[in-house]
């Protein structure tokens, strides 16, 4: 059997050979003009956004600059603020609203962060413009009673600026009295007008300051800078008057109450706002713009707005104060030679004490430090004097009041008149009890 022919092989040449070619391609040649988002339907991507939470919307924000633009238009859409924004402000009873501070706040967030490439001008007027719509986020077209727009306003302000620096909350100051016309407005109740003369002015100040930039804050210094940011473009006399717009007494939910603090003696509840506010600047550190006798100035010009206030509300300030403010106050006018008047407000003081429930003995150690403070002798005598002979000149005015029949109060000018001689017995007995240790 014949053998058949053998298989010649031969090795390749590799000239002659044909491989196939890989494509090597570089990033940018692999890398899509579409994206998987940008192959949706604009409709099934907000579907997919519509079925994440508020924070999960802000998270894509970081993801890159082309989905922060795709979240900017999404919350652009009307049909995403009706959802998001336009919520139910009025019924103060409605369960959801314990959650309205939250959601807000995570708005706030989702705000911060889709805005964070743009100057803070830009981001303000961006985020206002959203806001702009809404009836109770601005000052005036909302009044509606007990409505918390304003409120949540200002937990979505805080949130988008917290962490900014002293400079930019500058910034956003001057662009909400801009968009606003805020100081225009105050301008036109503490310079031309006389108090409680606008009150519907007044409490609109009032509230949108409050609401929005004050009470809010989330540390005292926060809430200083604010308050130093509303004071600082007017004159004593109208700062003076701004803080009661500010921080007066409201019994109820009318107007502030002017009168009450010149005709008749308030609860100490009514001036705690107040003298928070005051505290606030007193225990500012020295500024170039706002030193202690700016604050005692101010202080001195409150007490007379609209007229010289009732003698036992401003001892119930000075009291509410603390000893650290009231001995200030005291001791500025112990240096002026007003010695008589400060007997007479400690006097005051000593009253209050009484009605309200404080320890006779602090008092006792304010006189006594006044009375360390005067330089000579003959002061100190003065002082010690015009003070026993003030208990007299007042309970004498109680009963001389006491006596006019016409007085529908005289009840309580007469628990007034006991309750001075009591706090007088006590104050002594404390009094004399530390100089004869």
């Amino acid at each position: 059997m014949a053998r058949g022919r053998a298989r010649r092989y031969s090795r390749p040449n590799p000239s002659s050979c044909v491989y196939r070619q890989l494509a090597v391609r570089t990033r940018s040649q692999m890398k899509d003009s579409r994206n998987f988002f940008q192959k949706l339907p604009l409709e099934v991507f907000h579907l997919i956004l519509d079925n994440l939470s508020v924070l999960e919307v802000s998270a894509l924000c970081l993801a890159s600059k082309q989905m922060n633009g795709y979240v900017v238009d999404y919350i652009s859409t009307l049909a995403w603020k009706s959802k998001m924004m336009h919520q139910n402000f009025h019924n103060t009873y409605c369960p959801e609203q314990e959650c309205f501070g939250k959601h807000f706040r995570n708005l706030g967030v989702l705000f911060k962060r889709c805005t964070m490439l743009l100057p803070t001008k830009e981001r303000l007027k961006c985020i206002l413009h959203k806001f702009s719509q809404v009836p109770c986020f601005l000052q005036e077209t909302c009044s509606a009673p007990n409505c918390i727009g304003l409120s949540r306003y200002g937990v979505f302000l805080q949130t988008i600026i917290a962490g900014w620096d002293e400079f930019e909350c500058q910034r956003v100051f001057h662009f909400l009295c801009e968009v606003t016309n805020l100081l225009h407005k105050i301008e036109a109740v503490v310079t031309t007008g006389k108090p409680g003369l606008k009150f519907y002015e007044e409490l609109e100040i009032r509230y949108f300051c409050r609401k929005v930039l004050l009470d809010l804050s989330p540390n005292q210094s926060d809430c200083q800078f604010w308050l130093l940011q509303l004071l600082k473009p007017w004159p004593l006399v109208s700062q003076a008057h701004l803080l009661l717009i500010l921080y007066g007494p409201q019994l109820t939910e009318g107007p502030i109450s002017w009168q009450d603090l010149v005709e008749r003696e308030l609860p100490q509840d009514a001036l705690w706002n107040l003298a928070r506010a005051i505290l606030l600047l007193f225990n500012k550190p020295e500024l170039k713009d706002w030193t202690l006798q700016t604050t005692l100035a101010v202080f001195e010009e409150i007490i007379v707005i609209p007229r010289p206030w009732h003698l036992e509300n401003i001892a119930r300030l000075l009291v509410v104060c603390g000893n650290k403010l009231c001995y200030t106050v005291l001791a500025s006018r112990a240096q002026s030679g007003l010695i008589r008047d400060i007997a007479k407000v400690i006097v005051y003081i000593i009253l209050v004490c009484e009605k309200d429930g404080y320890e006779m003995n602090w008092v006792v150690h304010l006189v006594q430090q006044l009375h360390v403070g005067f330089s000579s002798e003959v002061q100190k005598f003065t002082f010690i004097r015009h003070l026993e002979h003030m208990f007299s000149d007042i309970i004498a005015e109680f009963l001389y009041m006491y006596e006019d029949g016409n007085r529908p109060e005289n009840r309580d000018v007469f628990t007034s008149t006991c309750l001075l001689l009591d706090a007088n017995a006590r104050f002594h007995t404390k009094f004399l009890h530390l100089l004869l240790k």
